[in-house]
């Protein structure tokens, strides 16, 4: 029975053959199915859940580029890796920097790890902010520049091909025009992110970017559709307190045509009453410097010469007379210093929040001592009538 349950096919059952010690023992006799060896190995796709890249198993690449093939299968695997998680970065970019120096040793490398950065900013969601960072990064420290150009002068040019395209991406299908939006926002977050070092040692933005971003504005606002005209509020919101500052240390107004642009989209433009509401939404934060607050005057430390409410808010205490009194009182210290003294008539008071003792302590029998003479007739008065209510 036991076997039948098992289904052991019957071509592999052997019999095991035991010394005859009796008819009970010849009932015992069973047949055994052989031992088999497995060949499935610890590490074959059965054991991982479905998605589960094994390569992070360790979630970490501390490794190297160890058991990787190309460039570009290390490089896609780390940028995964960032993916999932962004958190990492701090703990391993080092790490990556430090293999891909290794690794990318001539023009075609440098324009392969370039092409998959920028791939993977532009095509995976939220990804275009840690891009930017990553781009950064490696821009201050690769150390190969091929006759084509630094990582990041490379990385520029990858951008100029796309931005070229603006006029023919903001009037295509809706595909396309995603596919510029991704590039447009990633652009963005290069413009906050990457850092131009001068002679001096200076950090600058990249100008060209600058520059890029208005037209780019333009471009977007010259083909009003639904989905163009988001890209800018979000391009807008990422970057408007950025541009309109560099562009008033330069003493143009391109903010101020932005914001005439926006007011003659939502009054002509035939778009959907959403978008016309988030590009309301945009003049409204730019009247409000953006959301930003700054200090009108430098602060100074508010003193009772300087500021009339300067006691507004300070509590009063009385006198032993019943006389009320704060900071403000001329004679401040000299009240406040009689009414810590009064606060030894409480010696039983715990600051802990514990009550006064009972009582049976001298302090409520000298109370109970001195009760005045018209409360206590009051009180007697009121026992009396307690009573003759009870009898009745």
């Amino acid at each position: 029975e036991h076997l039948q349950q098992a289904r052991i096919p019957s071509g592999s059952q052997e019999k095991v053959s035991v010394p005859d010690s009796g008819p009970e023992m010849a009932e015992s006799q069973v047949a055994v199915a052989p031992v088999v060896t497995s060949k499935l190995s610890v590490k074959a796709p059965e054991f991982y859940p479905s998605g589960y890249n094994q390569n992070f198993a360790d979630s970490s690449f501390e490794d190297g580029y160890d058991g990787y093939l190309t460039l570009a299968e290390y490089v896609q695997d780390f940028l995964n890796h960032l993916a999932e998680q962004p958190g990492c970065f701090e703990t391993e970019i080092e790490q990556f920097a430090e293999t891909v120096n290794g690794w990318v040793t001539a023009d075609e490398t440098l324009q392969e790890l370039v092409e998959l950065v920028y791939q993977q900013a532009t095509s995976v969601p939220n990804f275009s902010y840690m891009g930017a960072r990553l781009c950064n990064y490696l821009s201050h420290h690769l150390t190969i520049s091929t006759q084509s150009g630094s990582f990041r002068h490379l990385l520029l040019q990858r951008c100029q091909t796309e931005y070229e395209n603006r006029d023919e991406a903001t009037k295509g299908d809706e595909t396309t025009r995603k596919q510029f939006h991704a590039f447009v926002l990633f652009l963005a977050e290069l413009y906050l992110n990457l850092e131009i070092k001068g002679t001096k040692g200076q950090v600058t933005r990249a100008e060209i970017l600058q520059e890029g971003l208005r037209e780019l504005l333009n471009v977007l606002f010259s083909n009003p559709v639904d989905n163009n005209l988001m890209c800018a509020v979000k391009l807008l919101k990422l970057t408007g307190s950025v541009l309109e500052d560099a562009w008033k240390e330069k003493g143009k107004n391109d903010m101020e045509e932005m914001i005439q642009r926006i007011e003659n989209v939502v009054l002509d433009a035939n778009c959907s009453r959403d978008v016309k509401h988030m590009l309301l939404k945009v003049v409204e934060l730019r009247s409000s410097n953006w959301g930003r607050v700054h200090e009108t005057s430098p602060h100074t430390k508010a003193t009772p010469e300087n500021d009339p409410n300067y006691f507004m808010n300070e509590p009063t205490f009385y006198t032993s007379d019943g006389i009320p009194f704060t900071a403000a009182d001329p004679d401040y210290q000299e009240k406040y210093q009689e009414l810590l003294e009064r606060e030894d008539l409480f010696p039983d008071y715990e600051g802990n929040g514990m009550a006064l003792s009972g009582p049976g302590d001298q302090y409520f029998n000298d109370l109970d001592n001195k009760m005045d003479p018209e409360i206590e007739e009051a009180y007697e008065k009121f026992c009396l009538e307690s009573e003759h209510k009870r009898k009745q």
